[in-house]
């Protein structure tokens, strides 16, 4: 039942991206992945992913300014391009709503706290991909 969709996995941890590179690769997906959100806009452009999974918190560039970036009108090429979001669960309940908060304001399709199983990552890739291709 896999679409075998192409993923960009965009996270500064090379143990993550890793992870949900071997989870999203067993579900059939192509996936290329980035450290941070520089490296993730330069692979754009020669990379025409299905989905996005983006980590908000990481060096350089941050999932905040990819998205924004990806939302400027002068972007038309990655206009409508699904994002997920991925952050990981922070001790401070203020600073972790916050996130949710700017993850809603970003417009993104959906949202994933890290660590996050294998199961329900696929289901929401596989809930997002349907959405976006039934939107076309």
């Amino acid at each position: 039942m896999s679409t075998g969709a192409k993923i960009m996995v965009v996270d500064d941890d090379p143990d993550m991206r890793e992870a949900l590179q071997m989870i999203l690769e067993a579900a059939g997906h192509t996936v290329v992945t980035a450290s941070d959100g520089v490296e993730c806009l330069e692979k754009l452009k020669d990379e025409r992913p299905d989905l996005l999974l983006l980590d908000l918190l990481m060096p350089r560039m941050d999932g905040f300014a990819v998205c924004k970036e990806l939302k400027d009108p002068r972007r038309v090429k990655y206009a409508g391009m699904p994002i997920i979001i991925l952050s990981s669960v922070r001790p401070d309940a203020s600073h972790r709503r916050y996130e949710l908060e700017a993850g809603v304001q970003l417009d993104v399709d959906d949202y994933v706290e890290k660590p996050v199983e294998s199961s329900v990552l696929q289901e929401r890739v596989a809930r997002v991909l349907k959405k976006t291709q039934k939107d076309k």
